[in-house]
Order: structure tokens, then C-alpha cells, then sequence
């Protein structure tokens, strides 16, 4: 049995009928919209948002990011308001010219790249030799780690948080690299419980690296296709937290995410279900009337603590983390995906975020001067 969850907003009454840090802000965003002064959007409807610039810049110490994107990603984040507030503060972006050899480009105090493959790893990694006072955000090597769900979450049980307010755990799981039939008698071995969450082992920036599934008995792992990592499904109410990075700041949205799965349905259900990506915006959960004991943010000083932990353990300042609070649990959280540079244009404010993020970064780079 091979079913296809709705897509669209994922209400969790639906899905259950379907499927049978020390410094930076710490925010509930719920409906939160930055307005800049004097911003004023025009054009109609795929236009994008326009500003108008009715201020002077600021006089200020210029900083140059030479930035290597996607279109897709270049549209996403480099938006009209953004690039105004950050010239106001000195900040220019730069597109670099990938047929031309980096080192002849620039000068650039910062390159901000999201581009796959070990050409352009090696093309990093060359140029940070020859220039280590161009911060790059962040290092290919590091980024690379994550784009593997079987390294992605190595070490975060051992992160050591006995002071905070909370707990932090990763699902069990297992990699499948060939078979999926003959895995079934490995998921026993290895204690996993079903149903399992099937996801594909890499992350290559494809729509079909975030596609996910519920596989909920032993035949059902059949009709998956390797290489993929199963993971243990918790219960934790529907909701899931996205935690941004940028930096030293953090911030959070809910986003509406499986429903529990009780006893009586693993018994009754079996096969395999599709489901859409549940961490997208339009899974957004910040306006929906859900229980507080689901709803409430992980504590601030346990957030804090924990990406702290990660920025050392992952070497990367552009991320963020999926994470989920067990069922009737106080604070008992397992981190259930990391991504780097993810999609920052659905966090509300990035613009203000990633111009502060720079224009410190900018007079970091003054003191050491």
C-alpha cells in the first residue's frame, strides 16, 4: 500500500485522516513583519518588493560579500529591501563570475557561497588558502557533513547541556545503502521500532532530497529506494520547531508536522505514505490555536546553550535545526534535521538580522585592522 498525504498547509487533523545564544535576539515570532522606515513596496503581483531609497547612506566602513548562489537561491535571499538596508550600512553584494578564476575577483572581505559539487569545493578551499582574510561562510568542508543525514547528527547526543533547561537527543536510526528488502531484519537488529521515517541519505539542493516517508511495517521497506536513512518516529504533538541560526542570533517559528501515532493505528495501519516537506512556510503553525504544552518555544537559556554547542561542533554560522519536543515531555527535544543556509526569506526579519550580522562582522574586521 503506497498512499500520497495533502499537501498545502498541514493541519493535523487532516494528516491523521490521511495517514489512518549568549548574544542575539530569541524571539516568539508569531505574525512578526520587519517594516522599514521609509520602505515602501510597489509593483503587482510577481514583481517582487520594490523600494525606494529616500534616505542618504550612512557614511560608513564599506564591506564587500562576493556571494555564489543559485538563481533560485540568489531570487530568494537577495531581495529589493534587503540590498537597500544593507547599502545604508556599507554592505554590497557582489556576484562572482564562476568562469573566471576566484582569485582574480574581488577584493572581497567575505564570500558567501551555496553551490554543490567538488570542483567548486576545491575552487573554496584554494582560495581560502591563498586569501585567510576573506572570511567564507562557511567552509565547503564542514557544509559538506551535513548534506549527509548520516554524519548530519553525529555527536549531538554527547553535546554537553547538564546546565540547562532541557534535554537533547537524535531519533534511533540506521543508513540503508542498497537493499531496502533485506533491511528489515537490520532495523530489529539495531532496536528500531516502527513506523520509521524513510529520508534520502544525501541532500544534493533536488526537491527530492527533502522528500519523506512513513514506512510503517517491515514490507513497506521495500517500496523505498536506497541509499536512505530510517529514523524512529517520536510523538511530539505536531508541531516542530525551526531553530535559525545567523551568527550568534537565533530564532524560532513552529511549523505543523506529523501527527502523534497512537498503539491502535500502528497496529491497524501498514505500507508506506508519502508526505510534503513539513518544515516549509506554508506549514506554519505561529497563528494556530494548539495546546500550550505543545506550543510553548524551547526555553531561551536551553537554545542558547545548544547552538553555542553546534556552531563549535558543526563549524558553521548559516543554519538551522528541525527540531521536535517529545510528547508530554517538560523539555525533552530531539533535533531531527540540520540545514545549512536554508531558506532565511521565510524568517521573519531576516533582512534586519543578516544586515546586523554584517555590519558587525564589518567592524570586527576594522578592529583587527
Amino acid at each position: 500500500m503506497f498512499g500520497t498525504l495533502a499537501s498545502g498547509e498541514l493541519e493535523t487533523a487532516r494528516l491523521r485522516h490521511n495517514l489512518g545564544l549568549s548574544c542575539g535576539g530569541f524571539e516568539d515570532l508569531s505574525g512578526m513583519r520587519m517594516e522599514g522606515e521609509n520602505m515602501v513596496p510597489h509593483g503587482g503581483e510577481g514583481e517582487g518588493e520594490q523600494v525606494t531609497e529616500t534616505e542618504p547612506f550612512q557614511q560608513t566602513q564599506k564591506l564587500v560579500v562576493g556571494y555564489a548562489l543559485t538563481s533560485k537561491k540568489k531570487k530568494s535571499f537577495l531581495q529589493p529591501k534587503f540590498e537597500v538596508l544593507a547599502r545604508r550600512k556599507g554592505i554590497y553584494f557582489v556576484a562572482i563570475d564562476l568562469n573566471r578564476p576566484l582569485s582574480e575577483q574581488g577584493p572581497f572581505d567575505v564570500v558567501l557561497h551555496k553551490l554543490l559539487g567538488k570542483e567548486w569545493q576545491d575552487v573554496i578551499e584554494d582560495y581560502q588558502q591563498k586569501h585567510p582574510e576573506v572570511t567564507v561562510l562557511d567552509p565547503p568542508g564542514e557544509i559538506q557533513r551535513i548534506h549527509n543525514r548520516q554524519s548530519m547528527l553525529q555527536g549531538l547526543a554527547d553535546l554537553n547541556l547538564s546546565d540547562c533547561s532541557g534535554s537533547i537527543f537524535v531519533p534511533k536510526q540506521m543508513v540503508v545503502l542498497k537493499d531496502s528488502t533485506s533491511s528489515a531484519d537490520k532495523v530489529v537488529e539495531a532496536g528500531l521500532k516502527f513506523p520509521l521515517v524513510a529520508k534520502p541519505l544525501w541532500i544534493d539542493g533536488t526537491a527530492k532530497s527533502h522528500q519523506l516517508f512513513l514506512a510503517y511495517d517491515r514490507r513497506s521497506l521495500a517500496e523505498l529506494d536506497p541509499p536512505l536513512v530510517l529514523q524512529e518516529f517520536v510523538n511530539h504533538g505536531g508541531v516542530m520547531f525551526k531553530v535559525f541560526v545567523v551568527g550568534d542570533t537565533i530564532k524560532v517559528v513552529r511549523r505543523f508536522s506529523l501527527p502523534n501515532i497512537s498503539n491502535c493505528e500502528k497496529n491497524k495501519i501498514d505500507g508506506v505514505f508519502s508526505f510534503p516537506r513539513v518544515s516549509s512556510a506554508a506549514a506554519s503553525a505561529d497563528n494556530a490555536d494548539l495546546d500550550p504544552s505543545v506550543a510553548e518555544l524551547p526555553p531561551k537559556p536551553f537554545l542558547e546553550a545548544l547552538v553555542k554547542e553546534l556552531r563549535i561542533l558543526l563549524g558553521l554560522r548559516l543554519f538551522n535545526i528541525d527540531m521536535i519536543r517529545e510528547y508530554r515531555s517538560k523539555n525533552v527535544f530531539y533535533v531531527i534535521d540540520i540545514n545549512y543556509f536554508p531558506g532565511y526569506a521565510k524568517m521573519p526579519d531576516y533582512e534586519q538580522v543578516f544586515v546586523d550580522f554584517f555590519h558587525n562582522m564589518a567592524q570586527a574586521k576594522r578592529r583587527c585592522r
